[in-house]
């Protein structure tokens, strides 16, 4: 379903790269486990289905584990009026509307597709934010559900949930004898236990590549849309330097749902962690909507 929303081939061509390497990997990954003689089947059948549930209900599950609630339009009438308008200029059918109450500044958009997708923001943005710095963030994640980047990062999340899964197996069942004939050898849980963390750690960087590019192509379709890459860079400044005024415990909780937040759940400043961010650096995001914003000035 197109939208009017600009499209970025190069967010096409890097989902269609992830999702291929991440197979990849996913088979080397099962045809290891076989050849280690792991009878692993009940565990990869647990994570299938966590998959299907996670794809067909990450719209309910994104708004549960973040304590959103739908809102109706006589409810948040303002918020309403912004998506609808937003929707009517992207060409594209609305998506349900919520609010999190939670004073950590933020948004985020989930669904398997437009018409199952939901965009929701946090009491603590609304309060923060002005109408066009809130239409910007809004048009963000509204591109998100255009290009359909939210449905592939639901599914590249699958492969960590397997090798994670197997982990744990590995630990905590009696995976810890040796193969026949080899008994000087490694034992099995270790050896699933190893290939496993090297599973999770490519999928966690493939991942973490698209995740990165993916807000920057979102942050340029929706300065695209609004003809404002101004606004959406002041509501970045602004989200950013909020955090720092954020608990940390709060940070935390939040934390774990970054890879779908319009801006990382992070106190500012460079540390270990921002190396392996589900974001571009601040400073990258304001550089390429100072592009757009002098694109637009030429034209």
């Amino acid at each position: 379903m197109s939208t009017r929303f600009a499209p970025d081939r190069g967010l096409t061509s890097r989902m269609v790269v992830t999702m291929f390497l991440l197979g990849l990997l996913y088979v080397v990954f099962v045809g290891a486990l076989i050849a280690l003689g792991v009878r692993a089947l009940s565990v990869l059948l647990i994570a299938g289905v966590m998959l299907l549930a996670q794809y067909f209900l990450s719209d309910r599950i994104a708004l549960f584990a973040m304590g959103g609630r739908e809102v109706s339009p006589q409810e948040a009438p303002e918020l309403h009026g912004l998506v609808d308008r937003l929707c009517a200029m992207a060409d594209m059918p609305k998506p349900r509307v919520a609010i999190a109450d939670s004073d950590v500044p933020n948004a985020f958009a989930t669904g398997r597709n437009q018409k199952k997708s939901v965009v929701c923001v946090t009491t603590g943005i609304l309060r923060r934010l002005g109408p066009e710095e809130l239409e910007g963030v809004l048009s963000h994640e509204l591109s998100h559900i255009a290009h359909r980047d939210v449905a592939v990062m639901t599914i590249a999340s699958f492969l960590g949930i397997v090798a994670g899964l197997m982990t744990r197996f590995a630990l905590y069942t009696g995976l810890g004898g040796r193969r026949e004939g080899n008994q000087g050898g490694l034992p099995i849980g270790l050896i699933v236990m190893l290939v496993s963390i090297a599973v999770y750690a490519v999928s966690f960087l493939l991942t973490r590549a698209l995740s990165r590019y993916r807000e920057l192509a979102a942050d340029r379709a929706g300065a695209l849309l609004t003809q404002k890459p101004s606004a959406l860079g002041s509501a970045l400044v602004k989200i950013s330097g909020e955090m720092a005024r954020i608990p940390t415990r709060d940070l935390r909780e939040a934390q774990p749902f970054n890879a779908f937040y319009f801006a990382p759940a992070a106190a500012p400043g460079r540390t270990l962690a921002n190396l392996f961010s589900t974001h571009p650096p601040l400073e990258r995001r304001l550089d390429n909507l100072a592009k757009i914003s002098a694109q637009l000035g030429k034209g």
